[in-house]
């Protein structure tokens, strides 16, 4: 992206969020934890797309923070993320 990262010339395919008209977008798959610092602008984004007609998924999960995967990928909830995840890709 270069100097287009994070300025208003960001491509909406780059920081889809940030794009004025959603319903162009393709399905999606959203998922975060209830901890999770960016929780919020996961769902606002996630109605977003779904207000737009965007068909979208969204999944929060209870107690967990941001990137929770990778604290434990063996807990069992890092396990139903994953699980979740490949079902979601194999709808595609």
């Amino acid at each position: 992206m270069g100097d287009a990262a994070g300025g208003p010339d960001t491509p909406a395919y780059a920081a889809p969020a940030r794009a004025d008209d959603l319903g162009t977008l393709p399905p999606a798959y959203i998922e975060t934890g209830q901890l999770d610092i960016f929780r919020d602008e996961n769902i606002a984004y996630a109605q977003r797309l779904s207000r737009a007609g965007v068909p979208v998924e969204l999944i929060q999960y209870p107690a967990v923070p941001h990137a929770f995967g990778t604290f434990d990928p063996a807990a069992a909830v890092s396990r139903r993320a994953v699980g979740n995840r490949v079902r979601a890709l194999g709808a595609l």
